[in-house]
């Protein structure tokens, strides 16, 4: 089988129910989260199977969902039946405020790093923000994309934040924390 179709040789892809530009902002938006998928892939071969049990059974359902949404953003035909819906959001929730719970106190802005796997996280974690940005901006120039695709990679941002720091945590590794600013989240007993 060859991969090559050698129909975007003239910088068009194939969308499903029309052809696009390549730098077409729907086309640059499912690229975007393509390519927090892929650094979702590396951090997976970055961790431990048996420390990082739960982290990888995240992980391997955030990417299936992040082909869900390029999907559902390829779609331009009238009649839409999107796979992403609100419950994978909480999902995430969920896991979010497990892990945050599990982590170190946070007081301040945490500098991306720590081990090689919380490293490739919070890459995926900046990835998923501009894939984020984009997909506002899709929002503001076309009425016919999904909606909770925006919401998935908002909370998926933050589900990668929580989940680096909890690497690091178990890992044994301290977060590095941003000196030159002033403590900026106050616990409850502030």
């Amino acid at each position: 089988m060859k991969i090559y179709t050698k129909t975007g040789d003239k910088g068009q892809t194939s969308l499903i129910g029309a052809r696009a530009d390549k730098d077409d902002l729907r086309i640059e938006t499912y690229g975007t989260i393509d390519e927090a998928n892929s650094f979702i892939g590396k951090a997976v071969t970055e961790l431990d199977a048996e420390t990082f049990a739960d982290i990888l059974d995240d992980l391997e359902a955030i990417q299936h969902e992040l082909f869900d949404c390029g999907g559902d953003l390829a779609v331009v035909t009238k009649t839409r039946h999107y796979k992403m819906t609100d419950e994978p959001i909480s999902v995430l929730e969920k896991r979010i405020d497990e892990l945050m719970e599990e982590g170190p106190a946070l007081e301040r802005f945490i500098l991306p790093g720590g081990t090689p796997a919380a490293a490739t996280l919070h890459i995926a974690r900046t990835v998923s923000r501009r894939a984020e940005r984009q997909m506002v901006s899709l929002m503001k120039e076309q009425e016919d994309v999904p909606v909770v695709v925006q919401k998935y990679l908002n909370r998926l941002s933050d589900y990668l934040f929580a989940a680096a720091r909890v690497v690091n945590a178990r890992a044994g590794v301290r977060d590095v924390e941003y000196i030159r600013g002033a403590k900026v989240f106050h616990t409850e007993k502030d």
